[in-house]
């Protein structure tokens, strides 16, 4: 029994962790900027990537639109925006990144930006245990001002456990758990779930959008 409520706690989501990163956090935010220019549409700029793994901007960017579109704002295709900045001139996401806003604004239409640096991702494996890790943080910018109306933190993890039998059982399941981590790519989960938590945060979030049917009563706006 005892082996069996410890599979099933290493199994799981650090959700006790998540939680103790969210109420370190300031308990409110403050929206004045982001009351002065609300914006209607949102373009993702595709991540500056400081981790080892080279596919992390493009998972990011697959996770990101679908809470920011049921948050209520209009996204720009993240596909699309990548492809039309490659065609223009700017292959890697460092040069995308410093696109000009007035560019944005008068060729695209956006009415902000959102920035994004990657600072962790992937697997990280010791002897006695691995934790997949997903870290961001995320900008979102007014183009016609260039005030910052928003800034957030995506992050979640997942850690293996023991699997049962003392010290060797948890090498055991450290090592499985890195094979099939590469098979199975939780990275792209835990880059919703990490993405879900920032956007919904309840203290620190981005307020409704326009296109949420909460918006006109949402007391951040």
């Amino acid at each position: 029994m005892r082996n069996l409520c410890l599979n099933l706690v290493a199994g799981s989501m650090l959700l006790a962790g998540m939680t103790g990163c969210a109420t370190n956090q300031p308990k409110s935010y403050d929206y004045s900027t982001f009351r002065e220019h609300p914006p209607r549409s949102v373009l993702v700029i595709p991540p500056l990537n400081n981790s080892v793994d080279a596919d992390a901007p493009y998972v990011f960017l697959s996770t990101i639109s679908r809470p920011l579109a049921e948050c209520g704002y209009y996204v720009f295709p993240v596909a699309v925006v990548d492809a039309f900045l490659k065609d223009n001139g700017m292959p890697t996401p460092g040069e995308m990144n410093a696109l000009p806003l007035d560019r944005v604004r008068d060729v695209i239409g956006a009415d902000a930006v959102m920035f994004v640096t990657i600072e962790e991702w992937g697997q990280k494996y010791n002897v006695l245990a691995s934790t997949s890790v997903v870290r961001a943080s995320a900008r979102l910018v007014d183009v016609e001002s260039g005030e910052t109306l928003w800034e957030g933190n995506a992050q979640a993890a997942e850690g293996s456990g023991d699997g049962g039998g003392g010290l060797l059982g948890m090498v055991v399941a450290a090592a499985v758990d890195q094979v099939i981590d590469s098979a199975t790519n939780r990275t792209h989960d835990l880059s919703s779930m990490a993405n879900n938590i920032m956007v919904n945060n309840s203290n620190r979030g981005l307020p409704y959008g326009p296109y949420n049917p909460e918006y006109e009563t949402d007391p951040r706006r």
